[in-house]
């Protein structure tokens, strides 16, 4: 039997429950723990082997964790990349706190990627500061490329803040 295969049976019957509560944010959620503690049995059962590796990164200036989780059998490999942005000025937190927490974050969704968990619905997946997120104010720039894509102003007015002016013109 193939890679593909026994990955397939794995991530049909992984079942990785939001044990989790956040009292705060009123959400349940699943860490990195929960799906480890979920899959391990099922990879037993298909004899694979599985690997979490991270990697600090930069880029322009920010440093990231890079996550990788990476499935064995049979000499063949299979991967998923993930990343999480590190901010070492986080309040509350010492520079190693902030980096683990970038860790487990990008090892979630590394593991969410390989055995195809889908949190896109989480609560915890959004920025609960704010109810009503502002939306950039649209430029006569983007304007005009809505209009040469063709898209609609109630297309645009979904995406940014349009002037009534902006709508006449449109």
């Amino acid at each position: 039997m193939e890679i593909n295969e026994k990955l397939l049976r794995v991530q049909s019957e992984l079942k990785a429950p939001k044990n989790q509560r956040n009292n705060f944010g009123k959400y349940n959620y699943r860490s990195c723990e929960d799906i480890l503690e979920a899959v391990k049995p099922l990879l037993l059962k298909e004899e694979l082997t599985m690997t979490i590796t991270d990697e600090v990164k930069e880029l322009a200036g920010f440093l990231f964790v890079e996550a990788t989780v990476s499935v064995f059998f049979a000499g063949d490999r299979l991967k998923v990349t993930a990343q999480a942005g590190i901010d070492p000025n986080k309040k509350g937190m010492d520079i190693a706190q902030t980096f683990g927490s970038s860790s487990s974050y990008a090892r979630k969704y590394a593991l969410n990627g390989m055995f195809l968990i889908d949190d896109t619905k989480d609560a915890d997946t959004k920025d609960n500061s704010q109810s009503n997120p502002v939306k950039p104010i649209a430029t006569a720039e983007i304007l005009e490329k809505a209009k040469k894509g063709g898209f609609t102003i109630e297309d645009v007015k979904k995406k940014y803040t349009v002037t009534k002016e902006q709508e006449n013109k449109f």
